[in-house]
């Protein structure tokens, strides 16, 4: 893939940006995603949850419900789930040199203390403050952590926003690290969309002030359809479309919804979202303030027992792709509008998957992740002089994550399967056209 990063949550813009930190932050970005319309018949004709087979049903009979009924509820423990916004972790506006960049979640953790207030961290740091702010998980953490480490900064910490430099020359660096902000493609396009931003507030008005992953997925199908009648240049990365993309919508729910007593698996209002997203006034006379996300009052994290998981990803990346089979259509449109063209998989992937296997077992996440592998050496080679130290690091970190899922083996995809595709074969190492 061409692109610059990976801790972002990208490739919804039709470029691949592999980034996965600002993965809290896509789903409001100016970008132009799609739904493939035109591959879904015959994708649903693969795919044993398509067509009915599995039909997704909305309100309370939902997947996202049945989720949460078919286990036990988490607890609540307000003493161990607070997350503090006053005294040592006040809210401080960045200044300076501070850095700022495209995720909401990341930049209101710098805000507050919970990152170093200078937007720059090593990987320990944001694997410490993402399980203090937010509940996740160290298995996933630490796999954000190290393409974060990896693609955009110096192999051991990386800016939330812009380039910075290094110290160190780890793997001979071929210029300052970009920071997440480089993930982005064009000057200032990872700033909030109010327009989008009111579309999903509005949605959760109407459903009793709550927005949940029911209004997010059927947003995400919307923004889908609109990239594909819009941006000509699209392009559903497998890493990027499958796994990242689905992690930035879920996200706003699982991580940023607020615990209670009454509500242990969280509630999302619309005031706790407009904090996170640095969004003042009232609607619909909204205000953005970019750089000044804040941890809401009174707000707690996930229980200790509910971190979020890898396999918490899972489910959501299935259940999502159960409503909407088209999230899981490797592919792009072929430089016109509504073009859109998917790829074979088996011909990609040598056999090893097919659009009817994605959505079995753990299939979805071990290909996009085993994808980014295979793509990263092409990166990396515009990132480093010498690749070796952060393909062992990303290699080792994917072998962990995918440790135990019971991955198909994927030794090679056969990239030329994405030729037809301008949003991949032009797309500049500067993630511009």
């Amino acid at each position: 893939m061409k692109a610059s990063s990976i801790f972002t949550v990208l490739c919804l813009t039709g470029q691949q940006a592999w980034a996965f930190p600002s993965i809290l932050s896509e789903a409001m970005l100016h970008f132009r995603d799609a739904d493939p319309q035109a591959e879904r018949s015959q994708f649903e004709s693969q795919c044993p949850y398509a067509n009915g087979k599995h039909k997704a049903e909305s309100g309370p009979t939902s997947p996202f419900t049945k989720r949460q009924a078919s286990g036990i509820m988490p607890p609540f423990d307000a003493s161990q789930q607070y997350v503090s916004n006053t005294g040592a972790h006040q809210f401080i506006a960045p200044s300076g040199n501070d850095q700022r960049g495209p995720c909401p979640g990341l930049n209101a953790m710098a805000n507050h203390g919970y990152l170093p207030r200078s937007g720059v961290g090593k990987m320990q740091d944001f694997i410490d403050g993402t399980a203090a702010v937010f509940g996740m998980a160290a298995d996933l953490s630490t796999l954000l952590a190290v393409y974060g480490a990896v693609f955009d900064g110096d192999l051991t910490s990386y800016s939330i926003g812009g380039p910075v430099n290094s110290l160190l020359n780890l793997g001979g660096l071929l210029g300052a690290p970009q920071g997440l902000s480089g993930s982005h493609n064009n000057g200032n396009d990872y700033l909030l969309q109010l327009s989008q931003f009111e579309a999903i507030y509005e949605l959760g008005q109407q459903n009793s002030d709550s927005i949940d992953l029911d209004i997010l997925t059927s947003q995400r199908a919307t923004r889908f359809q609109n990239s594909i009648d819009n941006n000509p240049y699209f392009f559903n990365a497998p890493f990027s479309g499958l796994a990242v993309t689905s992690g930035a919508w879920t996200f706003i729910y699982r991580l940023m919804a607020n615990k209670s007593s009454e509500h242990p698996e969280g509630l999302l209002t619309g005031n706790v979202l407009k904090s996170f997203y640095a969004v003042t006034g009232d609607y619909p006379n909204f205000q953005y303030t970019p750089g000044h996300e804040r941890i809401p009052d009174n707000w707690y994290k996930r229980n200790l027992v509910d971190y979020y998981t890898i396999l918490d990803l899972i489910v959501d990346i299935n259940l999502m792709a159960l409503q909407h089979p088209e999230f899981l259509s490797v592919g792009g449109n072929t430089g016109t509008i509504d073009s859109f063209v998917g790829v074979d998989l088996q011909n990609l992937t040598g056999g090893v998957y097919s659009a009817s296997s994605l959505l079995q077992g753990n299939n979805a996440i071990c290909f996009a992740l085993q994808a980014s592998l295979q793509e990263a050496p092409d990166i990396l080679s515009k990132i480093f002089a010498d690749v070796s130290a952060a393909l062992d690091k990303l290699g080792s970190a994917v072998g962990q994550a995918t440790d135990g899922l019971g991955c198909p083996v994927l030794s090679e995809i056969n990239s030329s399967q994405f030729d037809m595709y301008p949003g991949y074969t032009k797309l500049k190492s500067n993630g511009q056209y």
